[in-house]
């Protein structure tokens, strides 16, 4: 089964002097993925003008994944700790009681950040964090994992049913990931082209598969994915 989320259906949010589009918005109660996807509570793409703050992150339980596509992310907490997340690393994060705040560390370019929330898997987490630079030749032509439970192969852990990959494609790759029994994903297309089951996916467009044994994807022209393994909903 495949539902398609596409880039224009997604809820558009200016605020805070940021743009935000949310893949899965839980103000639009009607809408099948306002919760979200599997373990996948929001999926989000940012972008942050020169030096602008972003509104902070809620204090509430949650595992998010943080991704710099472009720019430069500065961040700092409640208890006096701070710190830049750069291009093209990813960072994950258990929140709770601690207040993050967020800024474009740039005073000159734009900043272009995608942040995944997940359903933790167990409860009163301690409040952690933890990044790193997956460079582009890991994750060109493979599905690089780049977060999971485990830790496994180098990626951040995250306490969540969820494995996080990240794939950069040149035109013509395909792609098949298997999905054990019970599982589903989420694919979500950062710039380029890739056609998915009949399905072509442009820039901001997603699709989540379940029942499914595998997924499967070609890149119509050069591309960037993330893709979500998850427990059902």
């Amino acid at each position: 089964m495949i539902t398609l989320r596409r880039s224009a259906e997604r809820r558009h949010v200016r605020s805070w002097n940021q743009e935000i589009w949310k893949t899965f918005a839980p103000e639009d109660q009607e809408d099948q993925l306002a919760e979200g996807f599997g373990s996948c509570a929001a999926l989000d793409e940012l972008r942050l003008p020169p030096n602008a703050g972003a509104a902070p992150l809620p204090l509430r339980h949650s595992e998010i994944v943080t991704y710099v596509f472009e720019g430069a992310l500065a961040q700092e907490d409640s208890t006096g700790r701070s710190g830049v997340v750069h291009v093209d690393e990813f960072q994950s994060m258990t929140t709770g009681r601690i207040r993050h705040s967020e800024r474009n560390a740039s005073q000159t370019k734009w900043t272009r950040v995608f942040r995944l929330s997940l359903r933790p898997s167990e409860a009163e987490l301690d409040c952690g964090q933890e990044q790193r630079l997956f460079p582009l030749a890991e994750r060109r032509g493979v599905l690089r994992v780049v977060a999971s439970p485990d830790g496994r192969r180098g990626s951040l852990r995250v306490h969540a049913d969820a494995l996080v990959y990240s794939a950069i494609l040149d035109v013509g790759h395909h792609l098949i990931h298997p999905l054990d029994p019970g599982r589903v994903a989420w694919l979500h297309v950062l710039h380029g082209k890739v056609a998915l089951d009949g399905l072509v996916l442009v820039t901001g467009d997603g699709v989540g598969v379940a029942a499914e044994p595998a997924i499967s994807c070609t890149a119509q022209e050069d591309s960037e994915i993330l893709l979500v393994d998850m427990g059902g909903r």
